[in-house]
């Protein structure tokens, strides 16, 4: 780009229309990287490298450069076009302060439901984004009851989700190197070839890079390890620093979070859960509500391809962080629409339950037993234990096990059975014929 400026200066006329033209994106709105531009038509009397060139002219007047360095103590810096603005403006009306506006998770059990039945989608996602080859019915059955995990990648989606609820627990909290530490070492417990790398700084001789999976090729070689003590102390400066005179978008700022932790790469494994654990403790921080039920990684896990692209794309464009924040947007807009998808049907289906308990006993079940019935009537034979139940629905362990014994002993909606020392339920075939009875 200096090149073609530099031999553009030499004619007024030229540079002067060069930065006539200057526009931030191409002319559909897309903030494209130079890999994109090169294959695109270029605007009537332009070269491609001259209308790059005037697209870098204008992006230039809006870089923000922030507190964050990279390996040559360059700042990175982000621009937040129109096109920007405007899913922002779109995410901060659906992801914070909407919960009072869902009927569906306005209930304060009903929001305990979802929020676990979230926090356990992201912890299996996430764990499966980094190689964890456990089913996700499976993991979902292990959470739920308890049980212990059987190899490593059950013992990295059981990290995940104790991660998740540890960041519920400190989301109010300045954040500090000691408590990204102790993320790590949740997230890694028992995961690591050696056990007493969780929660400390890689060391030299783990000669850490990022590489394809595929083939190989090292797609980044994070910043030394004797210099990462100074990075995190500023990355936790940034994440806490609240100046008045330069306001950062708050899910713009958990975004850059999500990046710089993963850019330094600080631990010898479990970098990427741990930077996405930043980003929800950031954005539960500041409020971002429903991004709590939504699970980042189902998504990432999809689209790992342009996650990857859009790290490559800042550092090989001056820094610029913009293409990481537009993929990351692009993502939590797909997990807020998940999520109310997921609400729409779910309230359908609770409806339907209900349907079926028409008369006196419909308004003696709790949405909890009506949601187990409406899991029950689609699978006979499920087993239901009350850790299970309590685990579920976050509840206390007499309220599940009351929730359970009601409806096998008081409704026989469930069979009921001793094995060992605890009882266990199980949704009978004629599910439908004990409910016509209960009506009764």
């Amino acid at each position: 780009m200096n090149a073609i400026l530099q031999e553009a200066s030499k004619e007024p006329e030229e540079l002067l229309r060069l930065y006539k033209w200057a526009q931030p994106t191409d002319p559909k709105g897309r903030y494209l990287h130079w890999d994109k531009i090169r294959h695109l038509n270029p605007p009537e009397g332009f070269a491609t490298k001259e209308w790059w060139v005037a697209m870098k002219l204008a992006r230039q007047g809006l870089y923000r450069p922030i507190n964050l360095l990279d390996t040559n103590q360059e700042h990175f810096q982000y621009a937040i076009p129109d096109s920007i603005q405007k899913d922002l403006h779109e995410l901060a009306k659906n992801a914070a302060g909407n919960l009072s506006s869902n009927k569906e998770i306005i209930n304060s059990g009903l929001r305990n439901t979802y929020l676990i039945r979230s926090l356990i989608n992201e912890a299996i996602s996430s764990s499966q984004l980094e190689g964890a080859a456990t089913t996700t019915p499976v993991a979902k059955e292990m959470l739920r009851q308890g049980r212990k995990p059987r190899d490593i990648s059950e013992q990295m989606i059981q990290n995940n989700y104790v991660a998740m609820q540890f960041i519920a627990d400190i989301k109010s909290e300045p954040l500090t190197p000691s408590i990204v530490f102790e993320l790590h070492r949740i997230l890694t417990q028992d995961t690591l070839k050696n056990p007493g790398a969780a929660g400390k700084f890689r060391m030299q001789e783990d000669d850490v890079v990022v590489m394809d999976p595929i083939d190989g090729v090292i797609l980044h070689i994070p910043p030394k390890p004797e210099e990462l003590p100074e990075r995190m102390q500023r990355l936790c400066q940034f994440a806490n620093e609240e100046n008045p005179n330069l306001f950062i978008n708050p899910l713009v700022k958990a975004i850059i979070l999500h990046f710089a932790l993963a850019y330094d790469h600080p631990f010898v494994d479990g970098n990427g859960r741990t930077a996405r654990a930043l980003f929800y403790w950031f954005a539960a921080r500041q409020g971002y509500d429903l991004i709590s039920f939504a699970s980042i990684s189902r998504v990432l896990k999809k689209e790992h391809g342009q996650y990857k692209r859009a790290f490559l794309y800042t550092e090989t464009d001056q820094n610029d962080l913009t293409y990481f924040i537009i993929h990351q947007i692009s993502v939590i807009k797909k997990c807020i629409d998940i999520l109310f998808e997921f609400l729409k049907k779910e309230s359908e289906e609770i409806k339907q339950a209900e349907k079926h308990l028409e008369g006196k006993k419909r308004n003696l079940l709790n949405y909890r037993q009506i949601a187990l019935l409406k899991h029950a009537l689609k699978r006979p034979r499920s087993v239901y234990t009350v850790y299970g139940h309590q685990n579920t629905h976050g509840v206390a362990y007499e309220t599940a096990r009351k929730d359970l014994m009601d409806m096998a002993k008081k409704w026989s909606l469930l069979n009921i059975k001793k094995e060992g020392k605890s009882y266990v339920f199980e949704a009978p075939e004629d599910l439908k014929e004990r409910i016509e009875l209960a009506k009764q």
